[in-house]
């Protein structure tokens, strides 16, 4: 394995001591200051798009915030939902680099953009923040002519632990009678909660090499859940659904070294077979971390592109679809 310079050094900005003697939420303080410096080393800039505002958005256990970005064009629009990744512990819609994403695909897909803070284990735990997420999709197709938003065209996406709940959140749609989304993004989803495969993947000689950069993989998970039987959970793990069939389309993208690379291509086999329509992007050389590198790696910005016009292209999609077969 030889990895690029722009990710050894994106891989050189790690902490080099153990976080273990500082509380959760110093972690989150150092990660997140992290995040932002190597996203104003290495990222694309933030474009400007036509509006950005926050909604208060109600859910079962309080509010959370859900933030629209709006492309400068009439509506109305179809409408993403956006979930950033940090391992169900970190992150936050307001890190540089979701931001970034964000407005990306605001502008580039043609389409508003939903950011959701939902809440973060610890504190909040499995299935805290898949509630709000189910919560954010259900205020924002009911407000959807509010918003400016087309109701019959809302995707949803995320990478990550983003990409987690996204797939989860299709899944709790189509068991619980809820908004017919019309496509799922899915980049470098974490789909195997148990760790069983991403342990396999870094035993493996081709990433052996790379563990060092991983840290500590079961982190995330001890934080995520109550009870560790969660784990197999289809809403914790939804490589672990018995019945895939019935859900939106999906485009899953993964890194040639990414430990989570195994999983989210045999979830896209598994769609595949369930008569799910599925397409998948394996990018060469890249890891789970390549979003950071869009202004200085070309197949980084290549990765941004290529994820927007999918996107886009489910989106025009769905109302081609919609034209031809017009509701009753």
């Amino acid at each position: 394995m030889r990895l690029a310079p722009q990710i050894q050094a994106l891989f050189d900005t790690a902490p080099e001591e153990p976080l273990d003697a500082l509380t959760v939420q110093q972690q989150r303080q150092l990660m997140r200051h992290l995040s932002d410096q190597n996203y104003l080393r290495f990222g694309l800039r933030p474009e400007p798009v036509g509006a950005v505002t926050d909604h208060a958005v109600p859910t079962d256990d309080g509010t959370i915030t859900v933030r629209a970005y709006l492309p400068a064009k009439p509506g109305p629009l179809p409408g993403h939902v956006e979930l950033h990744g940090g391992g169900w512990w970190l992150g936050s819609i307001d890190e540089h680099v979701n931001d970034a994403i964000c407005r990306h695909r605001c502008n580039h897909a043609g389409c508003a953009v939903f950011a959701v803070e939902y809440r973060l284990a610890p504190e909040h735990p499995f299935p805290a923040g898949l509630d709000d997420v189910y919560s954010a999709v259900l205020w924002i197709t009911e407000h959807a002519a509010e918003l400016g938003v087309d109701p019959g065209r809302i995707s949803i996406g995320g990478a990550s632990a983003g990409g987690n709940l996204a797939a989860a959140t299709a899944l709790r749609a189509r068991d619980s009678g809820g908004p017919d989304l019309v496509f799922q993004l899915l980049e470098v989803p974490g789909l195997d909660l148990t760790g069983a495969s991403m342990r396999a993947a870094l035993a493996t000689e081709e990433l052996a090499p790379i563990a060092q950069y991983i840290g500590e993989f079961e982190t995330p998970l001890r934080h995520y859940f109550r009870d560790p039987a969660d784990a197999l959970l289809p809403l914790a793990s939804p490589i672990r659904a018995g019945d895939l069939s019935g859900l939106p389309p999906a485009h899953i993208v993964t890194a040639e070294y990414d430990p989570l690379r195994t999983e989210g291509e045999l979830y896209a086999q598994r769609l595949a077979g369930a008569g799910v329509d599925i397409t998948v992007t394996r990018h060469a050389e890249a890891i789970h971390g390549t979003g950071y590198l869009s202004g200085v790696w070309e197949p980084a910005r290549n990765w941004l592109r290529g994820s927007t016009m999918a996107l886009r292209q489910a989106h025009e999609r769905s109302l081609a679809v919609r034209t031809r077969h017009p509701a009753p």
